[in-house]
């Protein structure tokens, strides 16, 4: 058979079964390993020999895993879960929230406002923006509800805070990204920094403008007196969250720490701070190591398929093939990456964020090297529309999480549109991130 033929096939036959909601990992993994049997049996021009080919497929299947495995990398995906996991349960994040919750009281939707400052200080410490939705929507949905802010206003913001953490570092999309681009992931999490901090800022803006424009949506407080006092020792509560921040980003900006390194510290100190505090027992302990264990596996699970199936895309030649069809065209690099634009926004409409990454890598980044085009700037790129594809319906993730740890009252409509604003948003931060590279690129390149 055709190898070009065979990799679109196999690639239909992947878009077919994520359809039918097979997970990922069965659906990439499963389909690589029967394309790398049919493959090898079926050469161009031959006749079909099972035989031939039962031997190479099982020794790449059996030796691309390996090597997956054994990738150092890899090892700060647990740490930077757990340690996710151990600050929700230590209490950490919900201290960040209630300082900006005090701070932030007596602006228009300042509640919002906390909210999203505490899904940003989250995402700085978790790296993902699924747990940051979930976690800080049980906390600070209901009390945005009891506070009379809309229904929109109270689940959007929340939704759309918790995508910051596919940008601000430590994000597992980059981690993932740097591993099937062999990029520097302590270059691609300092990348993150500006694009993750305009966007944050921008929400703010959006929650100011909207609560400005409607009233209604973001009620003012009471009067009440907050003290300088009252704000100082809230803000002193935040010194564990500060903590964490400076060993991963600042350790990683002067070098002090690899990646790996910080997580490893940043999570013990954690562990640390919850105990001396109090805040950790065994119980929620175990409930923290658990949650770990499962979305490590998870997240193991996928990226081992992806490998496979790169392996096999790899062998039948089609991202070569595809990237001289479109220089051939002649087409200009700002068309070429339109197009690139629309499909992974396309694709956010339908898929979660680590199955889109793991399908089309193989296939853009040949694409984009061959442009000439700087994988560390595209790589923000492209976590930033997966962070749009989050909350972009009709399967946006984050909306759906929303959904289930808020009121039974809330419709699923309601939170649709009050992300419709932040959506807004969204898209103007990427369109600045891809006319102004620097805003990705100037702080690694200022770290070197």
């Amino acid at each position: 058979m055709d190898p070009v033929t065979l990799a679109i096939s196999a690639l239909s036959l992947v878009l077919v079964l994520l359809a039918l909601r097979v997970p990922i990992a069965f659906a990439l993994g499963g389909v690589a390993c029967l394309g790398l049997f049919v493959f090898f049996a079926w050469r161009p021009g031959g006749d079909f020999e099972a035989a031939r080919a039962l031997r190479p497929t099982m020794s790449l299947i059996g030796n691309t895993a390996f090597e997956f495995v054994h990738n150092y990398p890899l090892s700060m995906i647990p740490l930077f879960i757990g340690l996710g996991h151990i600050a929700y349960h230590a209490g950490i994040t919900t201290d960040l929230y209630d300082a900006m919750r005090v701070w932030l009281a007596r602006l228009p939707g300042g509640l919002a406002m906390a909210s999203v400052v505490g899904c940003g200080g989250f995402s700085a410490i978790t790296g993902s923006s699924v747990a940051c939705a979930s976690a800080m929507g049980r906390i600070t949905v209901p009390e945005m509800l009891r506070a009379g802010y809309s229904r929109e206003l109270s689940t959007g913001s929340v939704a759309a805070g918790g995508t910051l953490g596919s940008l601000i570092p430590p994000s597992l999309l980059f981690v993932i990204y740097s591993i099937f681009t062999e990029e520097s992931v302590r270059t691609l999490f300092l990348a993150g920094i500006g694009p993750g901090i305009l966007s944050l800022v921008g929400f703010l803006i959006t929650i100011f403008v909207w609560a400005k424009l409607n009233p209604a949506a973001a009620p003012m407080p009471e009067a009440q007196v907050i003290s300088l006092s009252d704000k100082m020792r809230a803000l002193m509560g935040i010194w564990p969250a500060a903590l964490l921040l400076c060993v991963i980003i600042i350790g990683i900006y002067w070098g002090f720490f690899t990646p790996t390194e910080a997580a490893a510290i940043s999570m013990t100190l954690a562990l640390l701070i919850g105990m001396l505090r109090r805040r950790l027992n065994r119980r929620n302990l175990f409930a923290a190591f658990r949650e770990t264990a499962i979305q490590t596996s998870t997240i193991f699970l996928i990226a081992m398929g992806a490998k496979i199936f790169v392996s096999f895309v790899s062998l039948t030649r089609i991202a070569p093939n595809l990237l001289d069809w479109i220089q051939g065209t002649g087409a200009p690099v700002f068309v070429v990456m339109a197009c690139v634009v629309l499909f992974y926004l396309f694709l956010g409409m339908f898929l979660d964020s680590i199955g889109i990454l793991v399908l089309t890598l193989p296939f853009t980044i040949p694409l984009v090297e061959g442009y000439g085009l700087d994988l560390i700037w595209f790589g923000v790129v492209v976590v930033k529309l997966l962070e749009i594809g989050l909350i972009t319906p009709p399967v946006g993730l984050n909306v759906f999480v929303i959904k289930s740890v808020a009121p039974k009252a809330v419709a699923l409509e309601q939170i649709f549109k009050g992300v419709a604003w932040f959506l807004i948003l969204d898209i103007a931060v990427l369109l600045a991130i891809l006319l102004i590279p620097e805003i990705s690129l100037f702080i690694p390149g200022s770290a070197k």
